[in-house]
């Protein structure tokens, strides 16, 4: 069964891949497909925007696609940088660029107030228009410094105490386990799996 992920977004793609790699499916990414439009992210919460992907990309392929939209929530920022997590300091800015923005933005706030949580929303929608979606959650703190190298996005410095590590210092396997996208790809898996089933 081919799957079409509705991101441009590499580093989510491949971890999405892995997530799903023991599936009997063949999952693409949105570089298969040029000629697909660029569908913009115009909604205010995560669950919209995921379905406004999912529904754009399997309307026009008739193939099942799977999107999600995440983002950043700091507690000290009053829930910023959110739904606008991708964008976050400007369309042209890199990763490390963007990550920097947030610790300035928090140089002067103490470890007790720099609580945050990602969140993941991912939507399934059928060629017939049939929609799933699930969430995920996890919490934790900004660093004070950027720390790993692996990851993509804000994973440099979101920590998770219990681990004492931030997402770009975890091994995959163990992010894929305890991450806000691991949590909602673990309920998708469900769907997906009935979905092979009803084939």
């Amino acid at each position: 069964m081919d799957i079409i992920i509705a991101s441009n977004n590499q580093g989510k793609v491949e971890e999405i891949k892995k997530f799903y790699k023991k599936l009997n499916m063949n999952f693409l990414s949105l570089k298969k497909f040029p000629h697909l439009p660029k569908i913009d992210e115009k909604f205010n919460t995560y669950e919209s925007n995921a379905i406004e992907k999912a529904r754009n990309i399997s309307g026009i392929t008739s193939m099942i696609t799977l999107a999600d939209d995440s983002g950043l929530e700091i507690d000290a920022l009053e829930g910023k940088p959110g739904v606008h997590s991708a964008r976050f300091g400007g369309e042209n800015i890199s990763d490390k660029e963007r990550n920097q923005l947030i610790l300035n933005l928090l140089k002067d706030v103490p470890e007790p107030l720099r609580t945050a949580k990602f969140i993941c929303v991912i939507a399934i929608v059928k060629p017939d228009g049939e929609t799933y979606t699930i969430k995920g959650v996890c919490e934790g703190i900004i660093t004070k410094e950027p720390k790993g190298n692996s990851g993509f996005g804000y994973d440099p410095i979101f920590s998770l105490p219990k681990y004492n590590m931030t997402f770009a210092e975890m091994d995959k396997d163990l992010k894929n386990r305890i991450s806000h996208r691991g949590k909602a790809l673990r309920e998708a898996k469900k769907i997906l799996l009935a979905l092979i089933r009803k084939k």
